[in-house]
């Protein structure tokens, strides 16, 4: 990748219809379908050349279908898919989307933040899935709240070799202007250098009516102070960020509050750290 390549590590697509969305409310802006021809707009707008295409629901077919999209569309540089976790046959389902699909498949998430159970990726069985999404050198993606955090520093210890990643910087409630329920706590997850953070959902952690970039930039900072640009990646949680905004708001958001940065370090928190983090395929 040169080292002016961009990337959006964070989006999602969906079908409406095609699979059962239980969080998106009827009429509202994303209730309609979105896939790789509304977004490779966006992207070319702001010289972005490749995507990580995220699941939004507990659906085995989603994946597949994301899979194979992004076979077809080389934008798409890589999959963080769904899987049963708790599944005694993890291990049958990832070494079949692997065979099958190859290096696309780069990660695997679930939604922790909607589990009633707030140490549920504590479980054994989960425990179980999670080696074998590691053993096979595969990252999760962890959806949480800020509650989350002192799990995640559990889950640091019982899965040494896992690669992590704390998708939209943990939900810290900016609309709220809370803070120190969640920059001690990251912090102290940023300690351990197996774990990665995304620049992504932001917007619609704050005021998604009137937000605007200075809201989100003291939550940015202190991301970027914890972990270093290397181990952070910018993604646009497009379409949902619709809900506060347009794509081009977030993508300018995050450069208006990463212009302190030098150039190289701009580079990793745009693509350097994800293409690393997630061994992202070149071709294009």
């Amino acid at each position: 990748m040169s080292q002016s390549s961009r990337i959006d590590a964070h989006h999602h697509f969906w079908r409406i219809g095609k699979h059962t969305y239980p969080w998106i409310e009827p009429n509202s802006v994303l209730d309609r379908n979105f896939g790789p021809e509304e977004l490779a707009p966006l992207l070319a707008q702001h010289r972005i050349e490749r995507s990580v295409l995220v699941q939004s629901i507990a659906s085995l077919d989603e994946t597949r279908w994301f899979l194979v999209l992004a076979e077809r569309h080389p934008s798409i540089a890589g999959v963080v898919g769904w899987v049963d976790l708790a599944d005694a046959k993890v291990e049958d389902t990832l070494d079949e989307l692997i065979a099958r699909h190859g290096p696309r498949l780069v990660g695997v998430r679930h939604n922790l933040h909607d589990e009633p159970d707030d140490r549920w990726v504590l479980r054994e069985d989960v425990l179980r899935g999670l080696a074998a999404v590691a053993g096979r050198g595969l990252a999760y993606d962890l959806l949480i709240r800020p509650r989350h955090l002192p799990v995640v520093l559990e889950l640091i210890r019982r899965q040494p070799d896992l690669k992590l990643v704390i998708d939209h910087a943990a939900k810290p409630a900016i609309a709220a202007g809370a803070w120190d329920d969640w920059a001690t706590p990251l912090s102290e997850v940023a300690r351990h250098p197996r774990v990665s953070c995304k620049l992504s959902g932001l917007i619609t952690e704050a005021d998604c009516e009137r937000w605007r970039p200075a809201d989100l930039k003291p939550y940015i900072d202190q991301v970027l102070a914890a972990f270093g640009p290397a181990r952070v990646m910018f993604g646009s949680d497009w379409p949902v960020c619709l809900l506060a905004g347009p794509y081009e708001r977030v993508v300018e958001a995050v450069e208006r509050n990463v212009e302190g940065l030098g150039a190289s370090e701009r580079e990793q928190v745009f693509g350097v750290t994800a293409e690393r983090f997630y061994g992202l395929r070149r071709e294009m």
